[in-house]
């Protein structure tokens, strides 16, 4: 496989949401992604959020739009969305105080070797969003 073949990078998550508006306030004005690309589309909204490496494609329905739901853990799917930050402690009481649903406040992870500690909330639509400390060196 030739370099012009291969993986360059992940490049982005596309997900549903019934506010665009409310959901580019969460992830732009709370968690401090970019709005790259606005573009109407015949069913709502499409956008697209930088998150500093990789990108949310959003797509904001005019129509009804049901709240997301968990994937069970016998379950395949996509269980949540992480997010890194230098203080979770912090980024967790902004979303708390700013009216995002606690999960889980930040506690020492599992995953010591990828991170230090980590955090849930949910965004506006009920998808679940880890907030993760690094672990050092990486």
């Amino acid at each position: 496989m030739t370099s012009e073949q291969g993986l360059i990078g992940f490049e982005h998550i596309g997900m549903t949401v019934a506010d665009i508006d409310r959901t580019i306030a969460f992830y732009c004005g709370q968690l401090g992604l970019k709005l790259v690309l606005r573009k109407p589309n015949a069913q709502g909204d499409t956008v697209f959020l930088d998150a500093g490496g990789a990108m949310l494609e959003i797509f904001g329905r005019t129509g009804p739009t049901a709240p997301a739901s968990d994937v069970a853990p016998n379950q395949s799917g996509l269980r949540h969305l992480t997010f890194a930050y230098h203080d979770i402690g912090l980024m967790f009481e902004k979303l708390v105080s700013a009216g995002a649903e606690p999960v889980e406040a930040p506690r020492l992870a599992h995953n010591v070797e990828m991170f230090k500690r980590v955090a849930f909330v949910r965004d506006p639509d009920g998808i679940l969003i880890e907030l993760a400390e690094r672990a050092e060196g990486r």
